[in-house]
């Protein structure tokens, strides 16, 4: 006995679970660059730093402006009931105040851009930018990827449908790895089928904590349906006979020939639905010199 399954095989590319390209929002000169090619981050870490002293001046400025409105707004709540400032008067305190504060705030948001932080962790790609370089917006810094969880794009044809759902295992190997099979599960799947090819993309995930998975591989994907604990013999075992099929069971020193009823086949091996139970012993080698009741040796006991 051992699991088995019905087998659908595809072709599938690996994507990270999270990638971006880091990039700048302003036109800036690159003051301090603060990672290192291919090195993991964590989330929240300085990787790039720009030239910020345009910015604080303006943060200077604008505080120091905002501190004044403060104490004109403070000045202004205690003459307001004596009537020596008029109403309009005190609008327009109150509406310098808010202005300047909103200065402040841009100018602090400004300064917080002067710093690029990872959004995420995970492993940043090849610097493309030096110290002392003028950046613009979208002007690539580097990549980061979150490679701690690999996805795997597939596309699975109409007609095996009513198959498909979220939690099936896959089963994935690549040729970067020979022997290697890497697990996981159906994640989601899309919700349109492509008109011209007619299949449908399935997304599955696999834990990938050693990092051996990079995103862009080629992989070549199973979807493993309806697993189940099947009865397995050597494929070498059956013997054809017109539309049946038969094996030899050993029973002391004869060999028994018996039909059985095959299902799924794998490479070597053949799934038996009945005919024979678990635990019997059969012969997998000389059946063409065998006859039903004929005498055998058994060279396992001898």
């Amino acid at each position: 006995m051992q699991p088995l399954a019905r087998e659908l095989k595809a072709l599938g590319t690996a994507r990270a679970n999270e990638a971006v390209e880091i990039t700048a929002k302003t036109s800036n000169i690159v003051s301090a660059v603060r990672f290192r090619d291919g090195e993991p981050v964590r989330i929240g870490a300085v990787l790039v730093e720009l030239d910020s002293a345009q910015v604080r001046a303006d943060l200077a400025a604008a505080t120091a402006a905002l501190t004044e409105s403060e104490s004109q707004y403070q000045r202004a709540q205690e003459l307001l009931p004596t009537q020596a400032l008029s109403k309009s008067q005190f609008d327009q305190i109150v509406a310098t105040r808010a202005a300047n504060a909103a200065r402040v705030d841009a100018a602090r948001a400004r300064l917080e851009d002067t710093v690029i932080r990872a959004p995420f962790s995970g492993r940043v790609g090849l610097r493309r930018v030096s110290v002392g370089g003028l950046i613009s917006p979208g002007t690539v810094i580097t990549t980061l990827d979150d490679t701690s969880i690999i996805k795997v794009d597939f596309g699975v044809p109409e007609n095996n449908l009513t198959a498909l759902r979220v939690g099936l295992p896959v089963a994935v190997s690549s040729t970067a790895y020979p022997g290697r099979v890497f697990r996981g599960k159906v994640a989601s799947i899309d919700s349109r089928i492509d008109s011209t090819s007619r299949s449908l993309q399935v997304r599955a995930e696999l834990p990938n904590a050693d990092g051996l998975l990079k995103p862009g591989m080629f992989l070549n994907v199973e979807l493993l349906r309806d697993e189940r604990q099947a009865l397995v013999i050597p494929e070498e075992a059956i013997v054809p006979d017109q539309d049946r099929q038969y094996v030899f069971v050993v029973q002391g020193e004869m060999a028994l020939k018996r039909e059985v009823r095959t299902g799924l086949r794998r490479p070597g091996s053949v799934e038996i639905i009945s005919g024979l139970e678990a635990g019997e012993r059969i012969v997998v080698e000389g059946t063409v010199k065998l006859r039903d009741s004929g005498p055998i040796k058994d060279l396992a006991r001898s």
